[in-house]
């Protein structure tokens, strides 16, 4: 007789403090019928990736499918949004921890995303933890006393809409298996969340809300459809209560925003703008193409070339559809002993979101709670409706040359040093369990940190030269690594750096960046360095 899905599943991770609260044997249950169902096709989705990676290696550039043509030109629509999310001015994102749950749930944000993917280092605690502390909030059990400062955290009256970012379609999660084999990442997460809060979050007037991370394709989306309608199917749910919001933060995805839109109409409420990872992406995808080396990614701004385009488009697609637009992510974080460059930081802050409005956004992100003011603010002023789905954009026009500029500028040796400092500090600081980290007064998740490695990764394949004239070498890159970490020692202190993980960091920020084939994530052979 043929193992049940419930059999096929494996819980491998030790278990902590109230675990059994969320690895019940009902929710993992769960959790197997829908590795049961649909792990196989997601499989088969990461290979076709990879295979149409292979075809962007030899030269192919992507473009909008002929095939899917008559989506794009056809007039429909999303159905109806959920009234808690007409009105997402400001959201505020950051990992599952609790203080950072109670902190962005009373921030003044419209929305919190909770971020089980790049703000969050995978350790198995983050994971399950983080799932406890959801549980707790629909339970309205969240509040706690810290004991590390004594204070007392409690949730205030009027919390943000809470949407959760569970892992990309890549990401196992190896603590549980099923057939001997790593999890899925997504479909842990997903399934957990929705199993134990669906139908408490709906009894409160919200809902089972998600954002959709590092989507590729239509088919992708089409697979979390299928997730979702049988998520409801099974928990009770009525069609189409379930609703996504899916990042736009991949070069094929932004070609196919209206067929994403399309395959998740039902459960769709918008798309946005994840800038870090759509840089990244563009470097991934392009990667063996010399015409598509990058500046200096201080110089890659998102009112220029690609970036302005693809938002752009992106708020003409969702509007048409129905559905929003949503903004990028200002990452700026206070600086608290010069008032001169807070000041400065939150000028250029205002600055980007009064783009975004003016542009047509329907909100945007910020990654502080400092920050919430000021966007909110711009927001207030410029879009005093809750949305701007009324402004159709229809003047925009952009085809593949429009989506594939490139900006101008330089490559500096100084933007080459930073990407080393702010890589491997992160990727360290990921591998003592932290996903969301403040480097040089921003708060970095794993996309800043996949762009500094994939430039240096590019402009070595090309042995670009930069703005004095030296070619970027592997011999470069090493001396450069090294003086580098002699910064960063006297920067963190001495006993900081002999304490940390940096050794680690160092050997897997200097193989990605200068091995022969190119990673598609850096989070995948990092995940084997943490418990």
């Amino acid at each position: 007789m043929s193992a049940t899905n419930a059999e096929r599943l494996v819980v491998k991770g030790a278990l902590g403090p109230r675990f059994d609260e969320i690895l019940t044997p009902e929710a993992l249950a769960f959790v197997a019928e829908l590795h049961g169902r649909f792990d196989a096709k997601r499989r088969a989705l990461l290979e076709f990736r990879n295979e149409r990676q292979v075809f962007f290696d030899n030269g192919g550039l992507p473009d909008f499918l002929p095939e899917t043509k008559a989506i794009r030109e056809g007039d429909w629509k999303v159905a109806p949004i959920p009234a808690d999310l007409q009105d997402r001015r400001v959201e505020i994102t950051g990992p599952v921890d609790r203080k950072m749950i109670v902190n962005a749930l009373n921030s003044g944000a419209k929305v919190f995303m909770a971020d089980f993917e790049d703000a969050s280092s995978p350790v198995w605690a983050n994971m399950v933890e983080g799932q406890l502390n959801l549980k707790d909030r629909w339970a309205n059990q969240i509040d706690f006393n810290d004991p590390r400062n004594g204070k007392d955290y409690k949730l205030g009256p009027n919390p943000a809409v809470l949407i959760i970012r569970p892992r990309g379609w890549h990401l196992p999660e190896r603590h549980i298996t099923f057939d001997g084999a790593a999890a899925s990442g997504s479909l842990v997460d997903f399934g957990l969340y929705v199993f134990h809060n669906a139908k408490a979050a709906l009894a409160q007037g919200s809902g089972a809300y998600f954002y959709l991370p590092k989507t590729e394709s239509h088919l992708e989306a089409r697979l979390w459809n299928e997730v979702f309608t049988f998520a409801e199917q099974e928990l009770g749910l009525t069609h189409g209560s379930i609703k996504a919001t899916v990042l736009i933060e991949t070069l094929p995805a932004a070609f196919e925003m209206d067929e994403i839109i399309y395959e998740l109409k039902d459960h769709m409420a918008g798309l946005n703008c994840g800038r870090w990872d759509y840089i990244f992406s563009f470097i991934k995808t392009l990667r063996n193409n010399k015409a598509f080396l990058l500046p200096d990614r201080g110089q890659v701004v998102m009112g220029k070339a690609f970036l302005l385009a693809y938002s752009e488009l992106l708020i003409k697609t969702c509007h048409r559809r129905g559905a929003f637009a949503m903004g990028g992510m200002a990452a700026q974080i206070p600086i608290k002993n010069n008032p001169e460059a807070n000041a400065a930081a939150f000028a250029k802050v205002r600055a980007d979101k009064e783009r975004e409005a003016n542009a047509g956004h329907d909100g945007t992100w910020v990654a502080h709670p400092d920050l919430v003011p000021v966007a909110m603010e711009v927001f207030d002023r410029l879009m005093p409706t809750p949305n701007q789905l009324t402004r159709l954009r229809k003047e925009v026009s952009f085809g593949q040359k429009d989506m594939l500029a490139i900006h101008e500028g330089t490559r500096t040796e100084e933007g080459l040093r930073h990407n080393i400092r702010v890589g491997v500090q992160y990727i360290e600081a990921w591998l003592r369990g932290r996903g969301a980290v403040p480097i040089y007064n921003l708060m970095e998740d794993a996309a800043t940190a996949e762009i500094s490695r994939a430039q240096i990764w590019q402009q070595l394949n090309f042995e670009a030269t930069l703005e004095d004239g030296q070619k970027v070498t592997e011999e470069l890159f090493r001396r450069a690594l090294a003086e580098e970490m002699e910064v960063v020692k006297g920067e963190v202190g001495p006993d900081n750096y002999a304490a940390g993980r940096f050794p680690e960091a160092i050997e897997l920020f200097a193989q990605l960046s200068t091995a022969k084939t190119f990673e598609a994530f850096l989070t995948v052979p990092a995940y084997k360095l943490i418990d």
